[in-house]
């Protein structure tokens, strides 16, 4: 007979993600006895939940210690398990960094998009909405700005078409907006202080730390090991 932790697992197999106000995941991250449960059939499986409160949805990845084992030794295995070339990789940091850094501070001022910005909410309320404080980027800017590091025009848009078909990104017109992976499957710890003060320092007007050597949009690349794998089907 099938049971609440199967059934949730074996959507998140088929779906790839769901959403945080889903009924079951609602129950997975509130109900410790349920949680306890899905994680332990998730581990014998060599998996786990993956969420965070500053993304509006959730989905299953393969623990670090198994990932060697399903891909190969370390140092042969591609530097991320979605096909993406190394200019799609760096393509796929660059959009973390200019979407979901300024909608993480948004969150956790409690500004949304709709707010003045005086207007705060309660520090003892809930974080927003990724979808109420997540602002997309224009693609004509990001060709500007990015396009001769990143393969130019006809690489860029290749590897957005990819990217927006891994669920990472969405495209509406001229805007490329945040999908329901890119907030979960960067490691936000890892990446932070290395994009701001990096790869990426003259996009956030920030000089590198004295301790962190100047490193090219390309070498972002290879952050891709902060990448979390994702085991569902295609």
């Amino acid at each position: 007979m099938n049971d609440d932790a199967q059934i949730l697992i074996a959507r998140l197999l088929t779906h790839q993600t769901l959403r945080r106000d889903d009924k079951m995941v609602k129950r997975a991250l509130s109900d410790e006895q349920f949680r306890i449960e899905v994680d332990k059939r998730l581990l014998e499986c060599g998996m786990k939940l993956l969420d965070n409160v500053y993304a509006d949805h959730v989905t299953i990845a393969l623990h670090r210690n198994v990932e060697p084992k399903i891909f190969g030794a370390k140092d042969i295995w591609q530097n991320n398990n979605f096909g993406l070339t190394r200019d799609g990789v760096a393509l796929l940091v660059v959009l973390w960094a200019q979407i979901i850094l300024p909608k993480r501070e948004r969150q956790e001022t409690h500004v949304t998009v709709t707010d003045d910005q005086n207007d705060l909410f309660d520090k003892d309320s809930p974080i927003p909405r990724a979808e109420d404080t997540s602002i997309g980027i224009s693609y004509t800017a990001l060709l500007s700005d990015f396009g001769d590091k990143l393969g130019k025009k006809t690489r860029m848009d290749m590897n957005l078409g990819v990217l927006s078909k891994l669920g990472f990104i969405e495209r509406r017109g001229d805007v490329i907006l945040e999908g329901p992976l890119l907030d979960l499957m960067m490691d936000t710890d890892v990446l932070k202080e290395r994009i701001i003060n990096g790869a990426l320092s003259d996009v956030f007007k920030r000089a590198p730390l004295a301790a962190a050597p100047r490193r090219s949009v390309a070498d972002a690349a290879n952050d891709a090991e902060a990448l979390e794998s994702n085991d569902t089907p295609n």
